[in-house]
């Protein structure tokens, strides 16, 4: 039965990050939204009701019987079951959001809904960015076992130091750790296949290193940390999550952070995650436009897909970063820099389309990775509409 993940009334929410993809294709622990449905439920057939321009890449529903899902949450075994026990005609509803219907696409409204059950007990819900950090340790535990179930982790090598609960370290294999130390009693390590951990690192979980990437030799991560596939990182980082292909592989601080797909921190880079006067943090919210506060004492950075730093940039507490922006003035650039800025100052001038195109070619090609035509389709939207 085809999945199809419904971007709801989230969408906007989540800008810059979804910008260009919809809810379902973030990363939030080891896995994103959509692949942790699919393994939940044993099912790959999916597809998206999202912003029109993003169909083309990512599928749209067929006109057929689906199960419909609002994917932005971490649900439990119960809840699980209710989603598998779904007849037709009925569905799932959450703090009065539908969240889960079994229906048919084919002219697909609410009034194909004969019975909603409400759910009762109490789910980590994913509504804003800054959620996707505050809450990724637990994304980590779920995935973690999903991941793990049945599975047998390969031995850590004797020249790493080990603090805690071997369960707790699971290692994929081809992965690479020598003189490293790890230390589980904060949270659980996932370290994923063909990955490498290079000499003199400091992991402390929980942490999810995904599929391909690498940290770089003396880096200090720590948990709830979450370095999607193809990455590469160094220097010291706390609390972030990568979604993947970005490198931030120098030294440099970053902290209770969202960072997309396809950026790079030149050496050097740092981010605040507190406020000198220790009030809390605000983010630009795109839906409102306006900086909001998102009641965390910390809170750093979210960077949209594309984006990139210059050596020794400097960015403020609570700074929100377009897509395909280029920061490299110097001084503090502000706290909202928009999509495609040349610079990263207010008035700069914008990133020419043209070449925002050669630079993603070239980034991608290192990774082995084409920037299709739907790629281009998806950044010119971007850049023509918002």
């Amino acid at each position: 039965m085809q999945l199809v993940f419904s971007d709801a009334q989230y969408w906007e929410d989540f800008l810059p990050l979804t910008f260009t993809r919809p809810v379902a294709a973030m990363r939030c622990g080891i896995l994103t939204f959509s692949e942790r449905w699919q393994k939940i439920l044993d099912n790959t057939e999916v597809s998206y009701f999202t912003e029109m321009y993003l169909q083309d890449k990512f599928k749209a529903p067929e006109e057929k019987e689906s199960l419909f899902l609002v994917p932005n949450f971490i649900p439990t075994e119960s809840v699980i079951q209710q989603i598998k026990d779904l007849k037709q005609g009925e569905a799932l509803v959450y703090e009065d959001e539908l969240v889960a219907a079994k229906v048919n696409m084919k002219g697909f409204s609410l009034h194909q809904i004969e019975k909603m059950t409400d759910i009762k007990e109490e789910l980590i819900f994913f509504k804003k960015p800054k959620d996707l950090f505050t809450y990724n340790h637990h994304a980590i535990d779920f995935d973690f076992d999903l991941l793990t179930k049945g599975k047998t982790s390969q031995e850590l090598s004797s020249t790493n130091g080990f603090l805690g609960d071997k369960k707790d370290l699971f290692i994929e294999e081809g992965a690479y750790i020598e003189f490293s130390t790890i230390n589980t009693k904060t949270g659980k390590i996932y370290i994923g296949k063909n990955t490498e951990v290079m000499e003199g690192c400091h992991l402390r979980g929980p942490i999810a290193l995904c599929d391909d990437s690498k940290f770089n030799l003396g880096a200090k991560i720590y948990g709830a940390t979450t370095i999607g596939p193809h990455c590469k990182v160094g220097g010291e980082v706390n609390n972030i999550i990568i979604f993947g292909y970005s490198s931030k592989g120098h030294e440099g601080f970053v902290g209770n952070s969202v960072i997309g797909e396809w950026c790079n921190f030149g050496a050097d880079t740092n981010s605040s995650n507190m406020k000198n006067n220790y009030g809390n943090v605000r983010f630009w919210n795109y839906r409102t436009k306006a900086f909001e506060d998102t009641g965390l004492q910390f809170a750093g950075m979210i960077m949209g897909d594309h984006s990139k730093t210059a050596i020794n940039t400097q960015l403020n507490t609570g700074t929100v970063i377009g897509v395909a922006s280029n920061i490299f003035k110097p001084g503090f650039p502000p706290n909202l820099v928009e999509n495609f800025s040349w610079g990263g100052l207010k008035d700069d001038e914008r990133f020419r389309l043209d070449k925002v195109y050669e630079v993603a070619e070239r980034a991608m090609a290192r990774r082995k990775v084409a920037l299709t035509e739907e790629d281009k389709a998806i950044l010119k939207h971007v850049f023509e509409t918002y």
